[in-house]
């Protein structure tokens, strides 16, 4: 069974900001947060998971992006998008 997996409003704004290629990096990382939402790295002193994206990944500038999983929904909600330079 596939995870449901969304943006907050803040996540989603972040991501329209994005250039074409860092939104198609994003959008990959949601799918993949779909299918095994524990892909990314946790974040000390807290229930936040983190995937990093690398500039070559995304065509231009380093993106993190901020997530929580609930398994008892089975649903992963992206908090931020953090670009980097």
């Amino acid at each position: 069974m596939r995870s449901a997996a969304g943006p907050t409003d803040a996540a989603e704004k972040a991501r329209i900001e994005l250039t074409w290629r860092e939104r198609a990096a994003v959008d990959s990382v949601r799918a993949a947060l779909e299918a095994d939402p524990r892909q990314g790295h946790p974040m000390p002193d807290s229930d936040l998971q983190v995937v990093d994206l690398l500039p070559e990944e995304t065509g231009g500038r380093g993106i993190s992006v901020v997530y929580r999983y609930s398994e008892e929904l089975d649903a992963v909600l992206i908090l931020w998008l953090v670009a980097g330079p």
